[in-house]
């Protein structure tokens, strides 16, 4: 799976949030600077090439949905950085987490814990 770039995955964001978007729906919900109809378009025709969006046809216009989960997505998207980054080390992993997201000893005994039921399953 690749990564998206900024407008990619923001248009995925408001169609996971709406289920589904009018291209001009999807327009009202991205940050400024808006960009133009046709990028917004060009976008939505690459994530569908992609197989990350399919649509549905309404009189002229075109109802986008997504077909890929939010969490299939994140969870790509962290793999690669795990892997690439860290090189899929969970010490290196928990490590970080403990210097730079200030997570306490209780929250690492819980994740321990669930990575060990994992590897058990």
């Amino acid at each position: 799976m690749i990564r998206l770039n900024k407008l990619e995955e923001e248009i995925m964001n408001v169609l996971w949030d709406m289920k589904g978007a009018f291209p001009k729906d999807i327009m009202a919900h991205l940050s400024e600077p808006i960009p133009p109809y046709n990028t917004v378009l060009s976008a939505v025709r690459k994530l569908e090439g992609l197989g990350y969006v399919d649509y549905t046809v309404h009189g002229k216009s075109h109802k986008y949905h997504p077909k890929l989960k939010k969490s299939e997505y994140g969870a790509s998207i962290f793999r690669n950085l795990f892997h690439g980054l860290i090189g899929g080390s969970k010490e290196s992993l928990l490590s970080f987490f403990m210097k730079e997201e200030d997570v306490d000893i209780e929250e690492l005994k819980k994740l321990v814990e669930k990575i060990e039921k994992n590897e058990k399953s």
